[in-house]
């Protein structure tokens, strides 16, 4: 074995025996610090970020076994300042008793914390580098510690920014107190707007589980704003997952606290060592920048103690071996995360399909509620409504059995079906008037004849409107006549000229009136194909997906399923679905392509294109409003 010298290093014969061939003559030699104050001022320098300087202040004194620390950030002799105060162990004393200031301001790089940590008894201390006191340059010019010793009296010792000397004086007070308080004034123009709001944010983010297992009470006193804070450890958002697979290495396991949230921006994964955060976001890691940890899925903290940090600034890790360990350990936890999320992405894409389905049946049905029975008589929805609402239209010659002649303004909102011994719930009465439709409210009728129309008055939950009404109809442009103007219901005499008629309906309901309006087309032929809608009895269809990338069809009606099958992968549904609104339309008019298709056999090319307009019209008007 090479023979050493007392200091560690290798003897000559030793040196000699371990230099490379054709290194005889080579000098060597030692590193060190050709300027220990341009050290020093670099060191000081390092921490950019005046939050996080705070934060190492507040883990000293958590070190420091502190229960109770305060934080006040105010001014006086007209300069800012901001202090911390704790009731913790407070400076470590020399032989005389008094508080070592000398060690601390002599011993930079030197942390009393690494040589504990390295005999086994730093359990739980987070400092190592000896360099936390220098990071004050970054908040203020001077800094003061005061500190108490075994002989009760107060001692403090004052640094300032950019000068190599420090002072230690007794400081004279009535009661020493147990504890630190550590004090810089005047705070740098720049953080002096730094609110004691924002000191508390930071805090509870940076030192969540360290406030949280050394069960410390940290308070924020804002002198300026008048405002007091408690430091809560941040509560994330979520479900917790639980029972994840281990992340094992031979340096130690790392412990993952991670909830399964919404998918947002702000949802990130923390890296944090010992309960102290390094990372806001894990994904900025190299070999981290992929899912899961990139979904914005996913809150909470990834725990690594045994990652060595970079000393400048304690927001960066060293990429050794203790890194890469880490990412083969993670590797289990990812696959097990991704397959998690891509679970819930299904959940909420089949409750997307499931939301978008009824507000696009609703858009229909209100559709359909608007435009001419006669030729949009389709899905069975004029029975299904006229059972729904109970009523029906007074007997008379109209009542005959047939599509054209069923009395389309009873269709209206779905309303539920009460039998008439069932005892109605409290959110099955209506509420007072809010609005007013007229069903049709678009309609084609030939010259001279006759076509009846209702109003439909409804709640803010568009439940049907039945107690104290009062009715008024008018002709507001255009020619025909009415009968029973003040009843909900009326009948309108075509002109024996074609024209277009605006129809108005005024309904009060006490202090409150709402209107609605009608058009009426008034034609002299209809065309031939109004009566050749094919009924359906199996109600509005449902729609799935298909994946059919490279395929021109967008949609096809499968008429044994009653659903429209929407292909996913073409290059519209993939435009379409950079927002919901603009999927929801895209789905409406393949809806609307479907329909007219299926209800208008046999029609020429020219007026199917006018019945797609015309339906996708009304349609996406109640997608808007519904």
């Amino acid at each position: 074995m090479a023979a050493t010298r007392d200091d560690g290093s290798l003897g000559p014969a030793a040196a000699r025996a371990r230099r490379p061939r054709g290194a005889k003559d080579a000098d060597r030699g030692r590193l060190k610090i050709g300027d220990d104050w341009n050290a020093i001022r670099i060191i000081a320098l390092s921490q950019s970020n005046p939050l996080k300087a705070i934060a190492e202040f507040v883990e000293n004194s958590i070190d420091a076994h502190a229960k109770i620390i305060t934080i006040t950030r105010g001014r006086e002799h007209g300069e800012h300042y901001l202090s911390i105060r704790d009731d913790g162990d407070g400076v470590p004393r020399d032989e005389d008793g008094k508080p070592n200031f000398k060690y601390v301001a002599t011993h930079i790089c030197d942390s009393i914390k690494r040589r504990l940590k390295g005999e086994g008894a730093g359990a739980g201390l987070q400092g190592e580098f000896g360099i936390g006191l220098l990071s004050f340059w970054t908040v203020g010019d001077e800094l003061t510690l005061i500190s108490t010793g075994t002989d009760q009296r107060s001692y403090q010792m004052t640094l300032s920014k950019g000068q190599s000397g420090y002072t230690v004086s007794p400081r004279r007070v009535l009661f020493a107190e147990r504890g630190t308080e550590l004090k810089i004034s005047p705070l740098l123009e720049g953080i002096r707007s730094l609110s004691g709001e924002k000191i508390q944010w930071y805090l509870a983010s940076e030192l969540r589980d360290r406030i949280r297992q050394a069960e410390v009470r940290v308070t924020v006193i804002d002198k300026l704003a008048r405002k007091q804070y408690e430091v809560e450890p941040r509560a994330y958002e979520g479900r917790l997952l639980h029972q994840l697979p281990p992340v094992r290495t031979p340096y130690g396991d790392a412990y993952a606290e991670l909830y399964l949230a919404e998918p947002d921006e702000r949802c990130r994964v923390a890296l944090t060592r010992s309960g102290t955060r390094v990372l806001e976001d894990l994904a900025t890691l190299p070999g981290l920048e992929h899912g899961p940890w990139t979904s914005r899925y996913l809150q909470g903290l990834l725990d690594v103690p045994y990652l060595n940090l970079t000393p400048g600034t304690r927001s960066g890790i060293i990429h050794d071996e203790r890194y890469a360990a880490l990412l083969e350990a993670l590797r289990p936890l990812e696959a097990h995360l991704s397959s998690l999320i891509e679970a819930q992405q299904r959940a909420e894409e089949e409750q997307a399909s499931q939301q978008s389905l009824r507000a696009i049946q609703r858009a229909f049905r209100e559709a359909l509620l608007a435009l001419p029975p006669e030729e949009y008589d389709w899905f069975d929805i004029q029975a299904r409504a006229r059972g729904e609402s109970g009523a029906r239209r007074p007997g008379g010659e109209d009542d005959a059995p047939t599509a054209g002649n069923d009395e389309a303004a009873e269709i209206g909102a779905a309303e539920p079906s009460l039998s008439p011994g069932t005892q109605r719930q409290f959110f099955d009465y209506a509420g007072p008037l809010f609005g007013v439709v007229i069903s049709p409210a678009s309609s084609t009728t030939p010259v001279n004849e006759r076509r009846r129309f209702r109003a439909l008055p409804r709640d803010r939950s568009r439940r049907r409107v039945e107690e104290d009404l009062q009715f008024c109809w008018e002709i507001a442009e255009g020619g025909g006549t009415l009968e029973r103007t003040g009843d909900q219901e009326i009948e309108f005499l075509a002109p024996a000229a074609p024209g277009l008629t605006r129809l108005r309906v005024t309904v009060t309901q006490r202090e409150v009136t709402c209107t609605a309006e009608a058009l009426i087309t008034v034609t002299d032929s209809l065309e031939p194909s109004v009566s050749s809608a094919i009924v359906n009895s199996r109600g509005l269809p449902g729609y799935t997906f298909e994946r059919a990338a490279g395929e021109l069809w967008r949609s096809r009606y499968d008429l044994e399923r009653n659903v429209i099958v929407v292909n996913n992968g073409h290059r519209d549904f993939v435009f379409a679905t950079r927002n919901r609104a603009l999927q929801l339309r895209y789905l409406v008019r393949l809806y609307v392509k479907e329909l007219v298709l299926r209800n208008f056999a046999g029609v020429p090319p020219e007026q199917l294109l006018e019945r797609m307009i015309e339906l996708s019209l009304y349609a996406e008007e109640k997608l808007k409003t519904g």
